[in-house]
């Protein structure tokens, strides 16, 4: 229900009230224009999906780095290579050289956090880490982050095709600010319907979609002491009565369905504004705007470890570990400086 809000609702309504003629803006794109911008979204919704596991697997403070260090460099440095302007704009450029440099450092932040995190992982004992992430597993944790990481790199290229959008949209007299919301409408449709049809699967799997409609909960056929093995198409809604004392949980429960719609409406939207203010940001960066990726992907990286430590992730880690963490911040926030230095250096010229 969220996807709903995030994917559709938010970028439709925000285009249609900050951007001139969307409709006829949409209709006048190129099928091709459309179909890429659609398929990168739809590739995109894959690393969504699998980046959840990724969460399961490693945690927000491991996780993050890994997923996103692939996320970075890929949905950074391949939009321009593809378009064929690395050389000549990036390389070509003591500015661009400037910002080569700090997606470097930023790179080598989000490695130096995941080197904390195989240093967490020997340092604790098996009970100490699912104390804090119950299923950890490093190796399927890795090998799912990287999956999520290529993926999730395709809604930067989901952007870059929707350029000539942002041409039209321009013609049409909306402000160049705005010019990239009506490609979040296009890219976003591709990660919604990822979403939606691997949700329905689920809802049908598990006979959960009463859920949407009926204020009461059934009751669960689940055993108490039943060890739950989710597989990658297993429902969350399972995960919700694990805990959940045997006599409880197969007693028919109230749903307070308005706040929950009401959450979902804000946690929804709330989420699209990452990309409403990313567009904005990027049209401030001229002709090195691939480099506002990598400033989004440390600022995820920095506040999700962040999180990380808050949730005690870390807690029994050892100093090793936490001085590595504490460099990849320091990293990672330089990075971002040394990106937006970059940036200033083209603007000046």
């Amino acid at each position: 229900m969220g996807g709903f809000f995030s994917w559709i609702i938010a970028p439709w309504f925000l285009a249609s009230l900050l951007t001139k003629d969307l409709l006829s803006v949409l209709s006048d794109t190129s099928g091709k224009t459309l179909f890429w911008a659609f398929f990168f979204g739809l590739l995109w919704g894959i690393g969504g999906l699998t980046f959840g596991l990724t969460m399961r697997f490693l945690g927000l403070s491991l996780g993050m780095p890994v997923a996103l260090g692939l996320c970075a460099g890929f949905g950074t440095l391949m939009p321009p290579m593809f378009s064929g302007v690395f050389v000549s704009q990036v390389l070509g450029s003591t500015s661009g050289r400037v910002i080569l440099l700090g997606i470097f450092v930023c790179l080598l932040g989000i490695a130096v956090a995941g080197l904390a995190g195989i240093y967490k992982e020997r340092a604790m004992s098996p009970e100490q880490q699912r104390a804090t992430i119950k299923e950890f597993d490093l190796r399927k944790g890795l090998l799912v982050a990287t999956l999520s990481g290529v993926m999730s790199a395709c809604f930067a290229y989901g952007l870059a095709a929707g350029n000539p959008i942002k041409s039209l949209t321009l013609q049409h007299g909306t402000p160049t600010l705005w010019q990239g919301l009506p490609v979040l409408v296009v890219v976003l449709i591709g990660g919604f319907t990822t979403n939606f049809l691997w949700c329905l699967g689920l809802n049908i799997r598990n006979q959960s979609g009463y859920q949407y409609f009926s204020p009461t909960a059934r009751k669960t056929a689940v055993p108490y002491d039943e060890t739950i093995v989710e597989t990658a198409i297993d429902a969350p809604s399972r995960e919700l009565v694990e805990h959940i004392p045997g006599s409880i949980r197969n007693a028919p429960q109230s749903v307070p369905m308005l706040a929950n719609y009401l959450l979902c409406m804000l946690a929804g939207t709330t989420w699209y504004f990452q990309f409403f203010f990313y567009t904005m940001g990027e049209t401030q960066l001229g002709r090195f705007g691939f480099s506002s990726w990598t400033l989004h992907m440390a600022s995820i990286t920095i506040f999700s470890t962040i999180w990380g430590l808050g949730l005690k992730e870390w807690k029994g880690a050892g100093a090793p570990a936490m001085r590595l963490l504490s460099l990849a911040l320091l990293l990672l926030v330089g990075s971002t400086m040394i990106v937006g230095y970059g940036n200033y250096l083209a603007l000046r010229h």
